[in-house]
């Protein structure tokens, strides 16, 4: 009995993130973020993929996973900060349930943290695709940090994923950190071509920071060519 009760809350939650993202998600992306694309859209086609974004807003996810086929959905794990997103029943089930993070314990009573590395090597051995954000926490709008090493140790714990860096641009305005009311607002996103550790290497790292510099110029120089 309690599998079969268990079996129905999954598909449940399954159902409802399914609604989520296509009743309010996209309409959402659609009408009151204005999406202007600066390069073809690269992002995975099925599962054990990392899209790695700039971090600026908790939109950015929606964003990402909102640009993905439906069929995927299941399939898309959001890395995040479990500290964050389990703070109260209520965010815990939206954040697991209907989001889908991997939540990662940073901070734990004892001491000792969750090894982030073996928590996402894990999700893509299962065909995963992961939102990592290498920054590791939102910025202020519109300014990126710098990328953080925690990347290139997961890109070499896989060297055979494949990896698909984004430049979201205007959505920390849109919402930015620590204010929950939207404000209509352009957004830009460009998309780099897809590359694994496999392909660098040693040069993995600044390859990767590389194409993140090149993604932030073709938004603020714009050039429509490809189309």
């Amino acid at each position: 009995m309690n599998t079969l009760k268990q079996n129905i809350l999954k598909a449940s939650n399954t159902v409802l993130r399914f609604l989520f993202f296509i009743v309010i998600v996209r309409p959402l992306v659609k009408i009151v973020i204005g999406l202007r694309y600066h390069s073809p859209i690269n992002l995975p086609k099925n599962g054990k993929a990392i899209v790695v974004a700039n971090h600026n807003s908790h939109l950015d996810t929606m964003v990402l996973i909102s640009m993905m086929p439906l069929r995927l959905l299941s399939k898309i794990q959001p890395v995040a900060a479990a500290d964050y997103f389990t703070k109260n029943r209520w965010v815990k089930w939206f954040a697991l349930k209907i989001i889908g993070i991997l939540p990662i314990v940073r901070n734990k009573m004892d001491g000792k943290s969750d090894n982030p590395i073996e928590l996402c090597k894990e999700a893509l051995e299962h065909g995963k695709i992961l939102i990592f954000f290498p920054e590791g926490s939102r910025g202020e709008p519109e300014k990126m940090s710098e990328l953080k090493y925690g990347i290139t140790k997961l890109a070499k714990e896989c060297p055979e994923v494949s990896i698909y860096p984004v430049y979201l641009h205007g959505l920390g305005k849109v919402m930015p950190k620590g204010d929950a009311v939207l404000v209509p607002f352009f957004c830009d996103i460009a998309f780099s071509e897809p590359m694994s550790f496999q392909q660098y290497q040693a040069d993995f790292f600044e390859v990767l920071k590389a194409s993140f510099e090149q993604m932030h110029d073709s938004i603020k120089y714009p050039d429509w060519g490809y189309e």
